[in-house]
């Protein structure tokens, strides 16, 4: 137990990254039943659907899940929109994770309903502001991570300075998490937990598009770079990927529609670089979209039923902190 699980109500330190296109109410149910900190992106989502979202996985689950909002996309109008949707519809003892900082109406909704605010940040001046606004734990995302990259540390150095002035305070690290053997590690470190995202992006749950899904299997770190590229959506914003054919030439091509994506029947077109990665309902040339990936995809296995992968994590971080079997003849010899 370490106070991450402590204070969102989880049995494994371990939080699911709430990932756009692949982090729907199946994944999310999953590993919250898992015993992990399961989370159901938002995204972009409207309101009304996002409600429907989160009665679809408290209906699946009795245990504690999260809904991940992501307020530089949606603006704080839209982000503050979605939170009052949903927050009449999350139950009890679940928990909201904001991408990036939400302002302070924002932080203040999920604070008045009773929820734990879990913000990622990328740099120890955002997690200031953070937990001033009434973060209840913070995520650190080191430049290792898949996505979205809201600093330019690496994961170690940004948990060491964060550690350094707010030693109270409870922190999980993202990036560079795939076994527990590294959660285990992390937590050795300094941090109270991590998230992952990278991990259950091959899920059998997750509704990530399945060349995606196998395009993570197969990779490793180098197979991954930070680029600018795929910025319709989200300008101005670097991001881990997976290369492909966009990220392999200096020369810019036309942004035309190359794929669709469905929503609840409707068809909505993806331009060449757009930020959308590919869903199990995305169709088109799936090879040229953007897939998030972080440098941990180098032990990330083959898919499995996130509560299986959620059991692996759990059995390697409960035996890396068991000590060797001579070490416990020892103790008890010297007990004697």
């Amino acid at each position: 137990m370490t106070r991450l699980a402590a204070r969102l109500g989880l049995e494994l330190p371990l939080l699911q990254a709430g990932m756009g296109a692949v982090a729907g109410p199946g994944l999310c149910a999953e590993v919250s039943r898992a015993g992990a900190g399961g989370t159901l992106a938002l995204y972009r989502e409207a309101p009304g659907r996002a409600a429907r979202l989160v009665r679809e996985v408290a209906a699946a689950t009795g245990r504690p899940f999260g809904v991940n909002v992501v307020p530089e996309v949606t603006g704080p109008a839209g982000c503050l929109d979605q939170l009052r949707a949903v927050l009449p519809e999350l139950p009890r003892g679940c928990f909201v994770t904001s991408f990036g900082l939400p302002d302070t109406d924002a932080a203040r909704a999920v604070r008045a309903a009773g929820h734990p605010l879990v913000v990622q940040v990328g740099t120890p001046a955002d997690a200031d502001t953070a937990l001033g606004r009434g973060a209840a734990v913070l995520v650190l995302q080191g430049t290792e991570a898949g996505g979205h990259l809201l600093g330019r540390l690496p994961v170690d150095l940004l948990l060491a300075a964060v550690r350094a002035r707010h030693p109270q305070a409870v922190l999980a690290v993202a990036g560079g998490i795939a076994t527990g053997k590294d959660l285990a590690e992390a937590v050795a470190r300094g941090a109270d937990g991590a998230m992952a995202g990278t991990l259950f992006v091959p899920a059998a749950e997750s509704a990530a598009h399945p060349k995606f899904k196998r395009r993570v299997v197969e990779a490793v770190a180098d197979d991954t770079l930070i680029t600018s590229l795929f910025d319709i959506g989200w300008p101005n914003r670097p991001h881990r990927v997976l290369r492909n054919p966009l990220t392999g030439t200096s020369e810019r091509a036309p942004a035309t529609f190359l794929a669709t994506t469905r929503v609840d029947g409707r068809a909505y077109p993806v331009p060449r670089y757009s930020a959308a990665a590919p869903s199990e309902a995305t169709t088109g040339r799936i090879e040229e979209m953007a897939m998030y990936c972080g440098r941990s995809c180098t032990r990330v296995t083959a898919p499995h039923p996130a509560a299986v992968t959620v059991a692996r994590v759990r059995l390697e971080y409960e035996r890396a902190h068991r000590p060797p079997r001579g070490s416990r003849q020892l103790h008890r010899i010297q007990e004697r």
